[in-house]
């Protein structure tokens, strides 16, 4: 992956934070596609039954994941998005609070999950996620991030992952 194609964006949403924004490697189909099979091939190695991701950037990549391994999807999404009963989970941002859920029924006790996402910056939002699946007792949950920003350690606050992998650390 050539990170170097990730944008860098200042003082966005709020001042003091940088943004990285894939969308530039999106719009480039080459890049794209070897990203995208990378995802896949580390997907494999973890034998996700169920492949769950966060709204809303995990979305560019959790569906195409799911169908390319031939099993199911499911979001976790922002509080109040999704029409159906659901488990919520509230957490700290860095620039605030947010609050995710995912319906009750999103996944089948004893299932292996892969958790994806797009980037890992604190861990805040991954460790909020993996709260939400271990309410469904999850024979095991994997966690897949497109990037990892090792400045702010978030690595260092996910517990009950078997697994934490990315494809690219800056």
């Amino acid at each position: 992956m050539d990170i170097n194609k990730v944008r860098i964006v200042e003082d966005f949403p709020v001042p003091g934070i940088k943004f990285y924004d894939i969308t530039t490697v999106l719009n480039d189909a080459d890049e794209f596609q070897r990203i995208f099979k990378e995802l896949v091939e580390a997907a494999k190695k973890m034998r996700p039954d169920v492949i769950i991701a966060l709204e809303a950037r995990g979305y560019l990549f959790g569906p195409a994941l799911a169908l390319a391994l031939n099993i199911p999807f499911a979001p976790i999404r922002k509080k109040g998005k999704l029409p159906y009963k659901t488990y919520q989970e509230s957490y700290q941002l860095e620039y605030g609070m947010a609050t995710i859920e995912i319906h009750v029924d999103a996944i089948k006790p004893g299932q292996r999950v892969l958790l994806f996402d797009d980037i890992l910056a604190t861990g805040g939002t991954a460790t909020a996620a993996i709260n939400l699946i271990q309410k469904f007792n999850p024979q095991a949950i994997s966690v897949l991030f497109f990037l990892e920003l090792a400045a702010l350690n978030g690595r260092a606050h996910i517990h009950n992952a078997e697994e934490i992998q990315s494809l690219a650390i800056v």
